[in-house]
């Protein structure tokens, strides 16, 4: 099944306890495909600029992403720079550069118009929007969305929400949006919005997969050791929509187990800088870690 993610391509600067990097292959729709790749086909809708290395769009591409909807434009590459420290839960910003990334207005192909799995990745609410109108015929929309957002476009994050399937937002942002510090209340309150279906990331306490009717909770893949967490929650949301286009549906039980997927999926992220632990995994990879996930949970 087709999979589309729009969203941000960028360079990003991390600094960790492990060390750092400088102007290393980053961004949302990045990390997205690169963990949506292992299960499905994905196309990439982004902005860069003409400093942009070819050798980036030459990874993407070996790994068989779609980069036809990657358009340079005049100017410089959105980046970012960040440190963690402690349990590295959340970075601090120390630079963010939007150049050609403050521009950024998604115009889609005749043929990403017609992808049936969507993934909106953290671009502001009103682009999103955008995107959602010349997709009319997915059969699964998601987005995603940022502290920012909710603080200064509330009204256009609301009705974003009227119009996707479902959002997946960390445990921050769902209270932020709610006022709700209970999390299944929040993602209750979050449906009355509009999505039918909310996924709530804690980070290393897990997931939490919430509809209408259902709650479910799944813990984090345990690691004895995190490089760099930049880019997991995207890695998460990779895995997560990679699966369900796989499957091509999205049932209750199909949703469970495309959640395991994400948490897998990003725990492999975490184990190395930008991309260069993804990159490398296989499906067979992933299959293998998702087996000692299952096992853990077995009681």
């Amino acid at each position: 099944m087709s999979l589309l993610v729009v969203g941000s391509v960028a360079l990003d600067s991390v600094k960790t306890p492990a060390g750092e990097v400088t102007d290393a292959l980053g961004g949302s729709a990045t990390y997205f495909s690169m963990a949506a790749r292992l299960f499905s086909a994905v196309s990439v809708v982004g902005v860069v600029g003409q400093d942009f290395p070819e050798e980036h769009i030459g990874l993407l591409k070996s790994h068989g992403i779609d980069v036809s909807g990657i358009q340079f434009a005049e100017g410089k590459t959105f980046r970012w720079a960040g440190a963690y420290d402690g349990d590295m839960s959340v970075a601090e910003t120390l630079d963010t550069q939007l150049n050609v990334f403050a521009d950024f207005d998604p115009q889609l192909s005749s043929e990403a118009k017609e992808t049936e799995f969507l993934f909106l990745a953290n671009i502001h609410p009103s682009l999103q929007r955008r995107v959602l109108e010349q997709v009319t015929g997915a059969k699964l929309t998601f987005c995603d969305t940022m502290n920012l957002w909710i603080e200064t476009q509330l009204d256009e994050v609301k009705a974003l929400l009227e119009g996707v399937t479902g959002i997946i937002l960390n445990d921050q942002e769902g209270r932020m949006l709610t006022g709700e510090a209970n999390l299944v209340r929040a993602g209750r309150t979050i449906i009355d919005m509009g999505p039918r279906l909310v996924v709530i990331k804690k980070g290393e306490h897990g997931a939490l997969l919430i509809s209408e009717d259902d709650v479910i909770p799944l813990p984090a893949y345990p690691l004895s050791e995190v490089v760099d967490p930049t880019g997991a929650g995207d890695s998460f949301a990779g895995g997560l929509m990679g699966y369900l286009a796989e499957s091509g549906e999205a049932s209750l039980d199909t949703l469970k187990a495309a959640v395991a997927h994400g948490i897998v999926t990003s725990s492999f992220c975490c184990e190395a800088f930008s991309l260069d632990r993804l990159k490398d995994v296989s499906r067979n990879d992933i299959d293998s870690r998702l087996r000692l996930f299952r096992d853990k949970l077995v009681f």
